[in-house]
């Protein structure tokens, strides 16, 4: 079995960005909490102590403080002590289920599913756009190292470096802005859209869709990056519609 693929210090910095002035806890504990749904922060790894973690976000000690114990009472965190103590991932951190997974399918209409294909097309597409434009050889080869890391051979791996690749490509175009859309879309949809990532043959397709991708970025002809983009999460929209519709035959 592959190695987990490690995120790249760009989406490291993205996460501990600093936050803007409104409801500061709130920011810093969905901040952490996305990182550690989309795999930037691994589970038993510690974070910060609560002083680099207020230096970095721009809060006040307090705060970052606060926004640790509401994590840790949704059971994200756990609390060590002693020399090598402090707040670590917890190792057995929370993952939906198939059920609830297939209950939110139920429950999430064909049109909001095919609204976040789309957004997450222009997310994408945007930032491959941006990339190719700016982005150095070594950034492209760095992708493409990265890329050859990645494990498709389980459902989980699968999602997991499938969403990890498209931050690292929204890293590249140097977009804080499009980095935090993508962040907070896989936060919100990533573990629905990436289910179709069970079906074998589809997780090769979309493996293949993003080497595709990154050819683009180092030949800089987006044209086919955003076609391989465009079919990638018109696949994954798909077979989630399929899918539903046999929930709601069954």
């Amino acid at each position: 079995m592959a190695d987990k693929t490690p995120p790249a210090k760009g989406s490291r910095t993205a996460v501990f960005a600093p936050l803007s002035a409104d409801t500061r806890t709130a920011q810093v504990a969905q901040r952490l909490t996305d990182a550690i749904l989309l795999g930037v922060l691994a589970p038993g790894e510690r974070l910060p102590t609560e002083s680099d973690l207020a230096k970095k976000f721009g809060v006040a000690v307090v705060t970052a403080r606060e926004a640790l114990a509401d994590m840790r009472k949704e059971g994200l965190l756990e609390t060590r002590r002693g020399r090598e103590g402090g707040s670590f991932v917890r190792a057995e951190a929370p993952d939906a289920s198939q059920q609830l997974m297939t209950s939110r399918l139920r429950g999430i209409s064909r049109t909001e599913l095919l609204d976040a294909a789309v957004y997450l097309d222009v997310i994408t597409s945007g930032a491959l756009d941006r990339a190719t434009q700016i982005c150095t050889a070594a950034e492209a080869q760095s992708l493409e190292d990265w890329l050859d890391r990645a494990d498709f051979s389980t459902p989980a791996s699968a999602a997991r470096d499938h969403g990890g690749f498209l931050l690292e490509l929204c890293v590249l175009s140097q977009s804080p802005r499009l980095v935090r859309e993508q962040i907070g879309f896989q936060a919100q949809y990533g573990q629905l859209m990436w289910l179709g990532l069970r079906d074998e043959a589809l997780a090769g397709r979309i493996a293949a869709l993003d080497r595709a991708m990154v050819h683009a970025l180092a030949s800089r002809d987006a044209a086919p990056g955003r076609a391989a983009c465009q079919e990638s999460f018109t696949l994954l929209s798909t077979w989630l519609i399929s899918r539903k519709q046999e929930l709601e035959v069954a």
